[in-house]
């Protein structure tokens, strides 16, 4: 069970929050104001590459404060990230960028941090991109410390040349880092609709999260992040929406919280709005786990 606040039934729920304003007091107040249990942070920008030095004593007031609250944290990196380019410096740049928010991870006590699985740009140059990963990452992840947060894999909507276009072509990436034990998932339930696998039907999200058990291994899917869509399944478009407001529904919340996978995965939500429409979906979403009792 992932939370001693849900009475032993279903993950832990929660939101990405805003950390302009300090992390301790912006990001740990929007959380108590929504009554997160899990919370999700930018540690840098998410559209530069700039990697600004640690404040210890910022740092050490957000842990306590998250240990005193009973939140756990991930963060997302830089949303530039992506570790199959074909240029060279964005390359560089995202190992790099990768590389400083694993350690920001540590320094925050954060599970985990998530990346996007990026794309090869070209299409002739697939094969390149997954052994520039193995390259550039293995060393990274070998020296990772056994306490380290876990890196996880967000696949993307499945446009363009995406590396992981469907949840099946997780196999390479993970095959790229050899299966390391630090490597995660990160399911976005937008995402994954857009990239055409429908969760909207009924059995629909059982049926993608057997497929992803399947390729992945039930223990590797440690986050989920909970967007409706505002496009319908297939569309390759990346458009949040509140939950039971777009395409998808909430047949699929009440789903995703009953399949054995989401367990000990957190529930994340990177929908439209601030404090009120969060703190009414993870009550929305509260209520659904209660149901599983």
């Amino acid at each position: 069970m992932s939370s001693s606040k849900t009475s032993g039934i279903g993950p832990r729920i929660g939101a990405h929050v805003p950390t302009s304003g300090g992390l301790a007091k912006r990001a740990l107040g929007y959380a108590k104001t929504i009554e997160a249990e899990s919370i999700q942070i930018f540690a840098s920008s998410p559209r530069a590459w700039a990697m600004p030095t640690p404040d210890p004593a910022a740092d050490l007031a957000f842990r306590n404060g998250a240990a005193e609250m009973d939140i756990t944290t991930y963060i997302h990196a830089s949303f530039l990230i992506n570790l199959g380019s074909p240029t060279v410096a964005t390359y560089e740049n995202s190992l790099a960028a990768t590389e400083y928010s694993l350690k920001r991870g540590s320094e925050l006590g954060a599970l985990g941090v998530v990346i996007h699985t990026g794309s090869a740009v070209n299409e002739d140059y697939v094969e390149k991109s997954w052994k520039q990963i193995h390259d550039g990452m293995m060393p990274i992840l070998e020296n990772l410390p056994d306490d380290a947060p876990f890196l996880l894999l967000e696949p993307t909507a499945g446009q363009g040349q995406s590396l992981v276009k469907r949840l099946e072509d997780l196999e390479y990436y993970l095959k790229a880092l050899e299966y390391h034990p630090k490597v995660g998932i990160c399911l976005d339930t937008c995402h994954v609709f857009a990239a055409g696998h429908d969760i909207a039907k009924k059995g629909g999200m059982k049926e993608t999260l057997d497929l992803l058990v399947e390729v992945a291994g039930a223990e590797r899917i440690q986050l989920i992040h909970a967007n409706d869509s505002m496009d319908v399944c297939g569309a390759l478009k990346d458009r949040h929406q509140n939950l039971g407001d777009g395409e998808i529904g909430l047949k699929a919340f009440e789903e995703l919280l009953a399949h054995p996978v989401a367990q000990n995965a957190p529930l994340i939500l990177e929908t439209p709005g601030m404090e009120e429409k969060h703190g009414e979906e993870i009550a929305l979403l509260s209520k659904m786990r209660a149901k599983l009792k």
